[in-house]
């Protein structure tokens, strides 16, 4: 098979494998549009918990040791919910399989709206990490899809910054409905907009053939033919695969630390007020929205001047990664000010900007019809990042001489693992020389 030209597996458009013209067009983006909605539910989901952290402490007499366990919580089952949903992707139709998922966002996401204890937070969180878990993945399966190899970096970049959209409109949206009822009246809102999607996925979403990926027009370059499948083993054995999960690793847990932290590190590390706050939280993840398609739309433009994917899909998103890490160390030690928040912002930026070609070095190397089970499995242990970073960050806020100071540690620590993890990736990712190593294997 030629990459990015497979039918999938129980494609509900796969007898319209093939179709070309701009009906082909227009649904791949419609369908493009529905998951840069389900990206933005999805990460509003993440940030609500740190939006809501100053009342949810104050009102259930939490420490933030105990904070830092409601906020790794989400992640404590995201892994299994990862790879489970992954497997089940190449199994079950992509409309009900993401119908399914964001139903069950609503249903962990309902009870917060009413009293609830700690424990039943924590069960609510690790519940909605299961189900939020094969989200990313699911969505690049579907997204790959509706497009060939050499033309996914762009929409593989649009998906991801549905995830930046989503805080960007949820933190002030989300801030407003806690200072004007409560924390938990946010939660309730956000069941409300995973049931909406839900139907709106059902009426309108699907996989699409990858061969109507023809129909976008232009001439595909040469190809690596892969096998029909690989060994796991041996997939992930490669050093693109290596590379990506270390550098995914380290993403995510600088992003799982700006969705679950930022608003408390601004409250009460720098001490903002809660609408100077909630204005400024959104300033990171409108940046990384913004780059997340620049870098999506430089990475397309390189390709097709003939640089290597090595470059455009692997050292271009460590380098952003490890740029992302140099600007964590150095804002960590600043005081507050138009200095400190313009590293961090810098930073954010370029920590989610390479996410969407990286997605699709990874699409270079596994055969489609293991694509999902392979980024299922690899987000599933991207995704213990999230797990950690937040336990860490509270214990060290806790240790720390005062809040600033412990946040100053806390950010520290997090910028050198996002430089050494940038650094493996460097040296292991080449998705063409992987790619043409399982041709000639297999």
């Amino acid at each position: 098979m030629v990459v990015g030209q497979r039918e999938v597996p129980g494609s509900a458009a796969a007898s319209d494998a093939g179709t070309k013209g701009p009906g082909v067009r227009r649904r791949a983006w419609f369908v493009l549009a529905l998951l840069v909605c389900l990206m933005l539910v999805n990460f509003a989901d993440k940030v609500v918990v740190g939006l809501s952290g100053v009342g949810m402490k104050k009102e259930l007499g939490l420490d933030s040791a105990q904070f830092g366990i409601i906020q790794s919580s989400f992640f404590w089952f995201f892994a299994v919910g990862s790879v489970l949903g992954g497997w089940l992707g190449g199994k079950v139709r992509a409309r009900w399989l993401l119908a399914g998922i964001a139903a069950l966002w609503a249903l962990s996401l309902a009870p917060m709206a009413g009293q609830v204890g700690f424990t039943a937070i924590v069960a609510c969180r690790a519940l909605l990490g299961f189900a939020e878990g094969p989200t990313v993945a699911l969505a690049m399966q579907v997204a790959h899809s509706w497009f060939p190899a050499h033309r996914r970096s762009v929409p593989s970049s649009i998906v991801i910054a549905g995830a930046g959209v989503g805080p960007l409109i949820a933190a002030p949206v989300l801030t407003w409905v806690i200072e004007a009822h409560s924390w938990h009246a946010a939660f309730g809102v956000l069941a409300a907009f995973g049931a909406v999607f839900a139907v709106l996925w059902l009426i309108g979403g699907s996989s699409g053939p990858e061969g109507a990926a023809h129909g976008h027009g232009g001439e595909a370059p040469k190809v690596t033919v892969l096998p029909e499948r690989v060994p796991l083993r041996r997939l992930f054995s490669t050093g693109t695969l290596i590379g990506m999960a270390l550098l995914f690793f380290v993403a995510y847990a600088n992003t799982s630390v700006g969705v679950s932290w930022l608003p408390l590190y601004l409250r009460e590390g720098l001490g903002y007020d809660a609408t100077t706050a909630g204005k400024l939280v959104v300033l990171p993840f409108l940046g990384a929205a913004i780059a997340v398609i620049l870098v999506g739309v430089l990475s397309s433009a390189l390709t097709k001047r003939g640089v290597g994917n090595r470059v455009t899909r692997g050292v271009l998103p460590a380098s952003m990664v490890l740029a992302s890490g140099v600007c964590t160390v150095g804002f960590s030690s600043l005081d507050r000010g138009v200095p400190q928040m313009t590293l961090l912002v810098i930073g954010a930026c370029l920590n989610s900007a390479g996410y969407g070609v990286a997605f699709a070095g990874l699409a270079d190397v596994a055969p489609a019809g293991q694509r999902s089970t392979v980024f299922g499995i690899v987000t599933g242990v991207y995704s213990l990042g999230g797990v950690v970073a937040p336990l860490v960050i509270g214990r060290l806020v806790d240790a720390g001489k005062s809040a600033a100071a412990g946040y100053g540690d806390g950010f520290l620590v997090l910028g050198i693992t996002l430089i050494v993890g940038a650094v493996a990736a460097l040296l292991l990712v080449d998705p063409d020389r992987d790619a043409a190593r399982l041709a000639a294997a297999f």
